[in-house]
């Protein structure tokens, strides 16, 4: 028995390949016994895969052991070389170019830094004195506006005096001219 999946032509099959039937049976010499054995064989070639599969499942892992073993084997051995190559060869090669480019790019950027450096001082500098030039031009500008103011001021003393030297004369200008009339008014 295979288990659960026993059916009807199992059973038959498995009492054909018994020992035959006790001869008080009514199948003992009979012609249906020949039957059975047929009906079983025919079970067993038609409905049963089990050996088929069993076989093709051995053909199969024998083919992959045979075949696939030793390919499966080249492909990591060469990779096996390949990592090893790659270690031991190309990244030294990677490194040292890797190396070399960094410190002239390492270079090449202190020299972009110092000319940014030299750069910034130089604007630095002409703001500086742009400023100072400013801050000089508003001082004079300042200094000017001051002098003006006094020069008007100045000015402005120097008119108020002579508008009142002016005021003076005319006073004195009319008061001679009053007394003048003054003679001719007596008459």
């Amino acid at each position: 028995p295979h288990g659960a999946a026993a059916g009807p032509a199992e059973a038959l099959r498995e009492q054909a390949g018994r020992e035959p039937p006790p001869p008080d049976s009514p199948a003992a010499g009979s012609p249906i016994q020949p039957i059975i054995k047929d009906v079983g064989e025919v079970y067993s070639r038609l409905l049963d895969h089990r050996p088929v599969i069993q076989g093709e499942i051995r053909y199969f892992v024998k083919e992959f052991e045979e075949k696939r073993g030793l390919r499966e084997l080249r492909v990591l051995e060469n990779l096996k070389n390949t990592i090893f190559e790659t270690n031991e060869r190309v990244l030294p090669k990677c490194e040292q170019a890797m190396q070399d480019n960094l410190s002239e790019t390492f270079k090449r950027l202190q020299a972009a830094n110092a000319m940014m450096h030299r750069l910034q001082e130089r604007e630095y500098e002409a703001r500086k004195l742009q400023a100072d030039k400013v801050m000089a031009r508003e001082e004079k500008c300042i200094a000017d506006c001051e002098e003006f103011m006094k020069e008007q001021q100045n000015k402005r003393a120097e008119v108020d005096e002579e508008h009142r030297k002016a005021m003076e004369r005319l006073k004195e200008q009319y008061s001679e001219m009053e007394k003048e009339l003054a003679k001719y008014v007596s008459f």
